[in-house]
Formats: structure tokens, sequence, C-alpha cells
């Protein structure tokens, strides 16, 4: 299988890190093929200057992003809840990259859309410091229903598998070694 692994947190020496260095490690034990990127190494402006109404020219970063993506069976992203949602960064990353006409395309004469991610599938695994039932109750999974429901399955990314690792600040290694191996397990 063809996996793009996605690091959305800008710094690899964190437990976004270890984690996504684990999913890399055995999908590769395992015989997948692995395109990786982490967000803190690439180079581009995440913020659209002029909208959709203009696209920006994509930085190579970039570019080699829609290519992984067009390139993959398998997407996999990690990244940590900040203020209820993703890290801006890795927002400016999907905003930058996934615009119509390469992720989907509207139709012309009513409301729908074409999804032209079709055929993929996605793991997101994310990590924040709030326990399970705050995010759920509090932000209504705002994380989720953006990059899960809005995002990958709006361009026909399906089906997305998430899989959440709470209460990071009050966490031991103990439990940071059951989550590394819940991820090990996870691997496709």
């Amino acid at each position: 299988m063809k996996i793009y692994l996605l690091l959305g947190h800008p710094d690899t020496e964190t437990l976004n890190g270890t984690l996504a260095d684990t999913y890399e490690a055995e999908a590769l034990k395992k015989g997948h093929e692995v395109r990786r990127q982490n967000l803190g190494a690439m180079h581009f402006d995440p913020i659209l200057w002029k909208g959709y109404h203009t696209i920006q020219e994509l930085e190579p970063d970039l570019k080699q992003a829609q290519e992984n993506i067009l390139w993959c069976d398998h997407w996999v992203i990690f990244y940590p809840i900040w203020w209820g949602s993703l890290p801006a960064i890795f927002k400016g990353f999907l905003d930058r990259t996934l615009y119509s006409g390469f992720a989907y395309k509207y139709h012309k004469t009513d409301a729908l859309w074409d999804k032209l991610l079709k055929g993929r599938s996605a793991q997101v695994f994310t990590t924040c410091d709030a326990p399970w039932w705050w995010i759920y109750f509090q932000y209504r999974n705002s994380d989720l229903q953006t990059l899960k429901r809005a995002t990958l399955e709006f361009c026909g990314i399906s089906p997305v598998k998430v899989m959440r690792f709470t209460r990071v600040r009050w966490s031991d290694p103990v439990k940071r070694l059951g989550w590394i191996e819940k991820v090990r397990k996870a691997v496709i």
C-alpha cells in the first residue's frame, strides 16, 4: 500500500512526532511504501491572500504534497488540538493544497460537487491536553468536523478512521508507551 504520512505538528520533537515515527517505522516494516512530510520542515505561505478568487502559485513543498496525495492509497495525519481545532499552519496547508480543481470541483448547474480524491482512505491521530469528554461536549469535536467531515470526506476520502490521545499533560511514560503500541497496531 502507498501511504502518505503528514505530521501536522510544526515540531518533530513532540509526542506527535514520536507517534508519527512509530507509524512510519511499522508501515515500512510491513512492506508499505511511505512518503512523509513534516509541516515544520515545509516552506510555504499558509495564508490565502485573495481567498479562492485567485489560486496562489504553489511552493515546491505544496506541489510535493499534492503529488503525495494523488500517489497515495492511504493518507495518515498526526496533529495536536490547539484552541479546540487544528494548528494554524496545518489549516493553512489544507487551504492552500486542497483547492477546487485539485481536491473537489463544484458543478456549474447545481449545488453539488465532484469528489476528486475518491479511492483513498485516511487515518487521523490527534493529541490534546483536555479529556475526551471536554473535546466532545464542549467543542463538539470541532477539529474532526473541520478535518474529517468538511475536508477529507468532502474531497472523497473515505473511510476516515480517528484515534485520539487525551489528557497528554497528565500522562506518564507508561501511558505514552501504551499509546505508541496503539499506533503500531493501527498500521494497516
